[in-house]
């Protein structure tokens, strides 16, 4: 008996552990609107995303949505879940590791966001209606950018099945296959499931274990956070002695920060210095930390993050910060005002039903381009072959060498036409 006891004790201790600690993976949810990505994180996570008065208006996904999830497997039948109590037994599930999952949306109009979601994902879930014929628009157009972005691992989901017959579900189980042919993830597993009914979801996490590992991350650089979100958590009301400052919510790609670190973000805010616009970096000391659901003191790379300022709420509200780099004073990357990009181009437009081959860039065009969590527009200034110099309207702040996504306005929407590598 007593050592039974102790092996609970150690059971519960382990638990606490995997409960309180910073996620270890970024899982992005990624596809065609309406397919699902939504009420899949609330069935993994119970928690529903849209919470944005036009999201819940609209039935979409506007912003980036987050949940943190532990993977559970149950010591007694090996199902895999995310609950406590296996819901197949009701025999313990000993907690496997914790992920923040990352829900961005699928309609054209919002591609820059989900663009800027994907860079701070490890992997991808990419859903796919068994409802509708497989590929969707923007189903295509995800799976370019997370190819285009780097993304090593993707799940296909095939969601819906409860809405089709056996025939149908196999016939559009069969038209995945055939569009994933050829590309990157032409080996990625297809895990039908309904996330209505919580059908399938014991095989996802399993797949999901075992297919996402861990990134290699470096905690011993100079911290560098990308932002996705920036909001004002104080309720209307609240007594002035009362307000807390302004959150940044994002990933922390390498590097550490701290309670107490005095943070510098950019590019900042914008004034006006011998009758031309410049940037000016905000600097700001960290009040707190949050990951994983709990307040800690530090925080490394890993997981979404929210970090609690001394900024003035009214800086950061309404996402206003979204694409910009948090770091130490004198530690971040360069500002582009100008950028030089070695450009790749497809050869068709993504995101359209009809092929449309993607037509050479012209001179004083202007471009949507998208870098870590930053969306802005450049017009070209000057063309040299495969090197494009572009002029940003909004500045931002990355790497040389850093990778920029870019779009052009086709019938009224902006799609993906290639890629660009900062040359300075």
């Amino acid at each position: 008996m007593p050592r039974k006891k102790s092996v609970k004790k150690e059971e519960a201790k382990e638990e606490k552990i995997i409960e309180g600690q910073q996620p270890v993976l970024n899982i992005g949810l990624v596809g065609h609107v309406d397919h699902g990505k939504t009420s899949l994180l609330e069935a993994l996570s119970g928690k529903w995303a849209d919470t944005h008065s036009e999201e819940i208006k609209r039935g979409i996904t506007i912003r980036l949505g987050y949940a943190d999830v532990v993977f559970r497997k149950c010591s007694e039948c090996a199902e895999y879940t995310v609950k406590e109590k296996c819901p197949k037994c009701n025999g313990q599930a000993e907690p496997l590791k914790k992920v923040s999952f990352v829900d961005a949306p699928g309609h054209e109009s919002l591609m820059a966001t989900m663009l800027a979601g994907a860079t701070i994902i490890d992997g991808a879930l990419l859903l796919v209606s068994a409802a509708e014929e497989c590929p969707q628009p923007q189903t295509r157009e995800h799976l370019m950018a997370l190819e285009i972005i780097g993304i090593k691992d993707i799940i296909i989901v095939q969601n819906k099945i409860d809405l089709v017959s056996e025939e149908g579900a196999i016939t559009n189980y069969e038209q995945i296959e055939k569009f994933i042919k050829g590309t990157a993830y032409e080996k990625a597993p297809i895990i039908p499931i309904s996330a209505q009914h919580k059908v399938g979801l014991s095989a996802l996490i399993k797949t999901m274990d075992e297919l996402f590992s861990v990134p290699k991350r470096d905690s011993s650089k100079d911290p560098l956070m990308f932002v996705a979100r920036s909001f004002d958590i104080n309720k209307p009301g609240t007594p002035i002695k009362k307000i807390v400052g302004g959150v940044l919510g994002g990933s922390l790609k390498e590097g550490r920060l701290k309670v107490g670190d005095e943070i510098e973000i950019r590019p900042g805010y914008g004034v006006l210095e011998k009758n031309q616009k410049i940037w000016k970096p905000i600097k700001t000391e960290i009040m707190g930390l949050r990951t994983g659901g709990h307040s800690i003191n530090e925080v490394g790379p890993g997981g979404s993050i929210g970090v609690l300022t001394s900024l003035d709420p009214s800086i950061v509200k309404s996402d206003t910060l979204v694409g910009s780099v948090v770091g130490l004073h004198d530690k971040l990357p360069p500002v582009w005002y100008d950028i030089l990009l070695e450009v790749t181009l497809l050869k068709r437009v993504v995101g359209v039903k009809e092929e449309l081959n993607v037509e050479p860039i012209k001179l004083n065009e202007a471009l949507m381009l998208n870098v870590n969590s930053a969306a802005t527009v450049g017009v070209v200034i000057e063309l040299k072959k495969n090197k494009i110099t572009y002029k940003l309207r909004l500045p931002f702040c990355a790497h040389d060498g850093s990778r920029v996504t870019i779009s052009r306005m086709i019938s009224h929407r902006f799609r993906l036409i290639g890629y660009g590598i900062i040359k300075g």
